[in-house]
């Protein structure tokens, strides 16, 4: 029934489509008095004008309906040319989008098909060209006519919201109807066709806290006063229904979390109204007796919470800090206690917001207050001395004993307990005083010198008699008092020169005093000479009352040659009580000088060394000379007879028979100079070579007839001889030169001519003059100096 429904429904839009354009037609075909392609539905009677505008009607467009699913094609619509007339000669064309896919065309009758269902929302139109052509000759009977087919749209698709899930925050206590959020669904269909894309937005859950907008989609709060303590987050499900939200319309929902902010309306609040707490005497500064704690419902900033101490007798004593991280306030002690003095405090202590919200004014106050009561714990207190510190005086060189001062130490507990004193001795390492451990009187052990130190810090300990533990320790500053007990003397060694040419009244130096007591017993110091010299000839004394004097010529004319040093006597003293002097030697040179009083020389025998050298440095000079003389002599006479060898041997050896052949022969290819053959080794050759390092087992004797006449002038016998006696004698040291004649590779005629057995033996020989030799014996010194290097190196 639903298919012969919708087949009824498509036939009726067909019909429709079919008239809207017929009219159309028919007056563009009146209008241009000329064969047309149109759509075909019915024909006027000809040669009629229709009195009506020229476009009025729109002929070139077609509807099909989306989503169709009969077994039939849709007839879209019929082609007809006015020059058709029936006989089959014309033939109907369509091209464009879709032609051939979509849409095919009967050829004959011009009725237009759609094969395939369609989709608006994948493409609402398709634009073709139809074309009225002969069909045996192809040739073009009208000009191509363009139409478009449009898709009608049904509602075939429900609403889509953007986002699955929303998330929303509103204040708590907000007033009804604040705009929380705002959803929006769309829709796929045809807006402009029917209502299948008209949307209506309704809440599904979250009545009553929460309403929607239906044409907008706003949501917004439905209540009053609505508490984030109470219910701090709300799920809210959205639905929007197209077809304007009648029956039939399909829908879609979303959901929203809603979180309701927090605001300060909540005020904060002792959990009680009084807190007990107690602190040891002991305690320091600093220290934390206790905490409190007003809650507030609150969250962030609008929980925050600051304390302070409003009353109380203990105002002076205690102090409160917040700790914003636990929200307490730390009530901590400000001042020392002394249980013994009072025994307990009250403390009223007040809690408020940090920030406060004027719209909630009239909930408040926002702050609380609490009572706090303190009570001191006794403490077992080390003893306390009177004073922090103390300072005596003593007199330097006191007798031992003297007393100094008294330290005063007490328990301040209820017990009283009594107290003994020390010194510590890391602060009197010397041992200068002592204690009396039950009156704290210091006395002196041995004679102070103010000079030597001058002030002694030391530090005494207190300690309860029957506490140990107990202990106070107290800085005591000795200062040693100064008398007159040091003489002054000069400020530094001095030695005055005087001129031989000086005049009578002429000041030639000043001198100063120093003296180690106290500037008490010190300056002003008083210059003068002893009473046996105070008429002394040579010099005189001025005192300058500066604590300095000065030293004048009283007579005219010295003499280095008769007197070249005085030492004049000088006293000083001091202005102490008694006043204390000392005698001074002041030493005096006599100079030469110039007219203006410059020093040339202050040496005796400046005269004598201007008329000549003396008779010893005259001979001291003369000898060095002659030595100097004697040692070049020598030298030159040494280099004269000096002769370089051509041959330097470093010790001689009577084993080297060396003889010298100045013809030089043609190398390996001359053989008829010299039979290098035999030179070879014969017994080498037999594998046979007898060992030196050993002591033979019999005594060798030389067998008889092998020794060549004297006379005998064949070299090779008398070689061979030599090698025999050699090789077959382990009992004679090798005197000879020539032991074993070592082959040197293959491809030579010439066997190696390096000493026998050279290259397997050691042997005392040292071959270091080869190097000397010339380029001839090269290969000799590199192979056996390489050999006594690696021996070195080994």
């Amino acid at each position: 029934p639903k298919m012969k429904e919708d087949n009824c429904l498509h036939a009726a839009l067909i019909c429709l489509g079919m008239l809207y354009y017929s009219h159309a037609i028919t007056t563009e075909k009146l209008n241009h008095a000329r064969p047309s392609l149109h759509g075909h539905h019915e024909k006027g009677k000809e040669g009629q004008v229709l009195h009506r505008s020229k476009r009025g009607w729109v002929w070139n467009q077609f509807f099909v309906i989306e989503e169709y699913t009969g077994p039939d094609p849709v007839l879209v619509g019929r082609l007809h040319s006015d020059i058709d007339s029936g006989d089959g000669n014309i033939k109907y064309i369509l091209s464009g989008e879709g032609a051939g896919i979509i849409f095919v065309i009967d050829d004959k009758s011009g009725n237009i098909h759609a094969t395939k269902t369609l989709d608006r929302e994948e493409r609402a139109q398709y634009t073709l060209t139809a074309q009225a052509v002969d069909r045996n000759t192809n040739r073009p009977l009208e000009p191509p006519s363009e139409f478009i087919v449009k898709v009608q749209d049904i509602n075939d698709n429900p609403p889509e919201f953007l986002h699955e899930n929303y998330h929303a925050n509103v204040p708590e206590r907000s007033n009804v109807g604040t705009s929380v959020i705002q959803v929006t669904a769309s829709d796929a269909d045809d807006p402009t066709y029917g209502n299948s894309a008209k949307l209506v937005y309704s809440i599904l859950e979250g009545q009553p806290y929460f309403s929607v907008e239906a044409q907008t989609g706003i949501i917004r709060t439905a209540l009053p006063n609505m508490d984030r303590e109470a219910k701090e987050e709300y799920h809210v499900v959205i639905q929007a229904k197209d077809m304007g939200g009648h029956m039939g319309g399909l829908s879609g929902t979303t959901k929203v979390t809603i979180t309701l902010t927090d605001v300060n309306d909540n005020p904060p609040k002792f959990p009680q109204s009084v807190y007990q707490m107690s602190v040891s005497e002991a305690a320091v500064p600093g220290e934390e007796v206790g905490r409190v704690k007003a809650k507030d419902p609150d969250i962030g900033e609008n929980g925050l919470v600051a304390y302070s101490i409003i009353d109380g007798d203990g105002m002076d004593m205690f102090e409160i800090t917040t700790d914003y991280e636990t929200q307490e306030g730390v009530i901590k002690l400000k001042k020392l206690l002394d249980f013994e003095t009072k025994k307990s405090y009250s403390l009223k202590v007040e809690a408020a917001n940090v920030h406060i919200d004027p719209k909630f004014i009239s909930n408040g106050p926002f702050k609380d207050t609490v009572t706090v009561k303190i009570s001191v714990e006794d403490a077992d207190e080390p003893p306390v001395f009177l004073k922090p510190s103390y300072i005596f005086e003593v007199q330097e060189n006191a007798a031992s004993g003297t007393v100094v001062g008294k330290v005063h130490a007490k328990d301040p507990d209820a017990a009283n307990s009594a107290i003994r004193y020390s010194i510590d001795r890391h602060t009197d390492l010397e041992r200068y005083f002592i204690i009396n451990a039950e009156d704290g009187n210091i006395k002196t052990t041995k004679a102070l010198d103010r000079e030597e130190i001058a002030w002694h810090n030391i530090s005494v300990f207190a300690v309860e008699v029957h506490k140990q533990h107990q202990e106070a320790k107290v800085p005591v500053a000795i200062k040693v008092v100064d008398v007159n007990d040091n003489a002054p003397k000069f400020a530094a060694a001095y030695e005055a020169f005087v001129c031989e040419n000086a005049r009578s009244n002429q000041q030639f130096t000043t001198i100063s005093a120093d003296d180690k007591d106290d500037s008490a017993n010190g300056p002003r110091f008083i210059f003068s000479l002893p009473p046996e010299i105070i008429h002394n000839p040579n010099f005189t004394l001025r005192d300058n009352r500066d604590n300095t004097a000065s030293v004048l010529v009283r007579r005219e004319g010295f003499s280095r040659q008769k007197q070249d040093l005085y030492l004049l006597p000088i006293v000083i003293s001091d202005g102490g009580l008694p006043p204390m002097s000392s005698t001074n030697t002041l030493t005096i040179r006599v100079c030469g000088c110039d007219s203006n009083g410059s020093l040339l020389s202050c040496n005796a025998e400046a005269y004598i060394l201007n008329a000549g050298l003396s008779t010893g440095a005259l001979i001291a000079i003369l000898a060095c000379i002659v030595i100097l003389l004697v040692i070049v002599v020598l030298f030159v006479t040494l280099k004269r007879q000096k002769k370089e060898p051509l041959i330097v041997f470093e010790e001689e050896d009577v084993r080297e028979n060396i003889i010298t052949y100045d013809d030089e022969g043609g190398g390996e290819e001359d053989t008829e100079a010299f039979d290098i053959a035999t030179l070879q080794n014969p017994d080498g050759v037999n594998g046979f070579i007898p060992r030196k390092d050993i002591k033979p087992e019999y005594q060798y004797m030389p067998r008889p007839g092998l020794r060549p006449a004297p006379n005998s002038v064949d070299v090779d016998d008398f070689i061979n001889t030599r090698i025999q006696e050699a090789d077959n004698d382990p009992t004679a040291p090798p005197y000879d030169s020539i032991q074993i004649y070592g082959y040197e590779g293959r491809g030579s005629v010439a066997g190696s001519l390096s000493s026998l057995e050279s290259a397997t033996t050691d042997s005392d020989l040292d071959y270091d003059y080869l190097q000397n030799w010339g380029p001839r014996f090269k290969k000799l010194a590199d192979l056996y100096g390489s050999k006594d290097t690696f021996d070195d190196d080994s």
